[in-house]
């Protein structure tokens, strides 16, 4: 049985957010301020670059034959499904943990489509839909499947590498997990359980039009999954974040150098599809994370109930036992955070609470590490399996 998203739909919604982010300075066939990176990367991490070059290259000399809208938009879809499924396979047979071979890969596909002159003579909407099907299907939306034997279905998703200014060579263990886990099969208390997973990019305009929702509502509102897990990149250890909040506060910028104005006083409720997002200021995990815990591995794993809030003008930064300690407060952050991480777990219990209010949902903040690791992204997966495995027996 194969479950999948309406990528109509999907891609529709994605490609006007796509062109809503042009400038009248900027043309969608500029390239990104991620594909202006690809340059220094090549130099930094060459066999990372050159990993998938015959994707590339093949994409490349197929766009030069394209000569219609139609044409073009086919290639895409083919070449985004198959980048996602010939990373999987290359990480396999490498067996290193390294996630960025997809991500700079992707981008160097998405560059040279911006390139090919079939390109530029389109419509900005129909550029932005084929810039946003090759992201889409190169991120495993079409890549469902979860066979009707397995008792227990369990959707994840990880990170692109990011802040790559600061570290061109980052890898992400929260991708690195997405890649390794894809089509695993677990088995806990007699009951099997089989994971799919998706990848999601670092930017806040895709959060803002409505990504997230668009990726995950169909398995949640028709009941598809027993359980979801969103992934990101975090601190010294493994936390399981109990309390996301609505607001954004980070500084930081996304993959591509956007800053939301947002910080700890004057945290900014992020958008939905031109609209704020509407929501409890702060919303709880539904995971097994006491058993989930009992993970064996290299690394402690926290339930993090840390969150801070507006308070009479001042940031206040407590620990509340139970959501409704933060009933009637201002979120500032988080236990995830004010930035990404945070969001697409807000995002993803807000439609728990909504379409699915018995489902488990939550958060695992990865150990953080710097630059690319094998072993340490090894261990880091090899005990997030551990913790599906022991949620298999709670759901």
């Amino acid at each position: 049985m194969k479950i999948k998203i309406s990528v109509s739909v999907l891609t529709l919604l994605l490609a006007l957010s796509l062109a809503n982010i042009v400038t009248a300075k900027e043309s969608l066939t500029s390239l990104s301020i991620e594909e202006m990176r690809i340059a220094k990367a090549k130099k930094a991490m060459p066999s990372v670059i050159t990993r998938m070059h015959k994707q590339v290259d093949k994409f490349s000399q197929q766009l030069q034959q394209a000569r219609n809208y139609t044409a073009l938009t086919q290639l895409v879809i083919v070449h985004g499904k198959t980048l996602w499924k010939q990373a999987k396979l290359s990480f396999n047979q490498q067996q290193d943990f390294d996630d960025r071979p997809l991500y700079w890969t992707r981008l160097q596909m998405s560059k040279v489509l911006r390139q090919a002159p079939i390109f530029a003579s389109l419509l900005p909407d129909q550029q932005a839909k084929l810039l946003w099907d090759l992201e889409l299907f190169s991120r495993g939306v079409a890549d469902i499947d979860f066979n009707k034997n397995s008792a227990k279905k369990i959707l994840i998703t990880g990170f692109d590498p990011f802040f790559l200014d600061k570290n061109i060579a980052q890898s992400n263990p929260s991708g690195v997990a997405a890649l390794a886990l894809d089509d695993l099969l677990l088995s806990m208390d007699n009951k099997n359980a089989q994971i799919q997973t998706l990848m999601i990019p670092v930017r806040f305009a895709d959060f803002d039009q409505g990504m997230i929702e668009e990726m995950l509502t169909p398995y949640l509102k028709n009941q598809k999954i027993d359980l979801l897990v969103t992934m990101s990149m975090g601190r010294k250890n493994f936390d399981l974040e109990r309390f996301p909040a609505l607001r954004r506060s980070a500084k930081a910028p996304d993959n591509l150098n956007v800053f939301t104005g947002a910080d700890k006083n004057h945290p900014l409720v992020p958008q939905l599809k031109n609209k704020k997002l509407v929501g409890a200021e702060f919303v709880e995990f539904s995971l097994p994370a006491n058993k989930m815990q009992q993970a064996q591995g290299d690394y402690k794993i926290n339930i993090n109930n840390k969150v801070s809030i507006l308070e009479k003008g001042e940031v206040r930064t407590f620990y509340p036992k139970s959501i409704s300690e933060l009933a009637n407060k201002i979120s500032v952050q988080g236990s995830g955070g004010g930035y990404l991480s945070n969001e697409v777990s807000y995002r993803s219990i807000l439609l728990r609470n909504k379409y699915a209010p018995i489902l488990p949902v939550g958060h695992i903040h990865t150990p953080r590490i710097s630059r690319y690791k094998s072993q340490t992204n090894k261990a880091i997966v090899q005990q997030i399996k551990a913790m599906l495995t022991l949620a298999v027996g709670e759901i």
